[in-house]
């Protein structure tokens, strides 16, 4: 009797740890492992199926463009083109692709993102804006939460800043496509915007 109920116990135990394996990657947190995995892997094609670079690019800019004014206190120079911006957005959407495929396939940018121009499309405002978020010396410290709703999650991505001495948390929003999860937003942009633009005014504050 006690063997036959050690086995069904370790049964139990393994088809326990068979189903939890694959909870997890068909999970949205395994999803958006494999699209940093495609960063070192260098495939284009396995970044695109876990990130809509077209959606999280899209809404992105039209957070910027709604923080516009609190921007220019974090961004040395001036957002000049603040009320054009939603209509740059296919044409600014290509470029930033094409940078993240470069950076893909080769492993670095060899034109920043603060430096790149297409005519009057400068890239540098959303090159600064990710430099407020990942500055030098920022490190990813892990994942501090995970909410999923149906078809929809939220990944809350803890990383560090050194600058401000504190950590800043990007929400990731995520959706499921069949049969695996895709990143489609960055959630609170506009909000860590803010935030870090607070950060810096404490910052100077303090420096004086």
């Amino acid at each position: 009797m006690k063997r036959i109920i050690l086995l069904l116990l370790l049964l139990s135990l393994a088809v326990g740890g068979y189903f939890y394996y694959r909870s997890l990657s068909a999970g949205p947190t395994y999803s958006l492992m494999q699209a940093a995995k495609a960063t070192q892997t260098h495939s284009m094609t396995e970044f695109e199926r876990y990130v809509d670079i077209k959606s999280v690019v899209g809404n992105l800019i039209d957070q910027v463009a709604d923080q516009s004014e609190t921007l220019d206190n974090v961004i040395p120079r001036g957002f000049a083109f603040k009320q054009t911006l939603p209509l740059l957005k296919p044409q600014l959407t290509q470029a930033v692709r094409k940078e993240i495929q470069r950076y893909i396939e080769t492993g670095s940018i060899e034109t920043p993102l603060n430096a790149q121009s297409m005519g009057s499309l400068n890239l540098s405002v959303l090159g600064g804006m990710v430099g407020t978020v990942a500055g030098p010396g920022s490190q990813f410290k892990g994942i501090k939460y995970t909410r999923e709703e149906g078809e929809q999650a939220s990944i809350g991505l803890e990383i560090s800043q050194p600058r401000y001495d504190t950590t800043l948390v990007v929400e990731v929003k995520m959706r499921k496509r069949g049969d695996h999860w895709q990143a489609t937003e960055i959630a609170n942009a506009g909000a860590l915007i803010k935030n870090v633009a607070r950060l810096e005014k404490q910052r100077l504050v303090g420096s004086k």
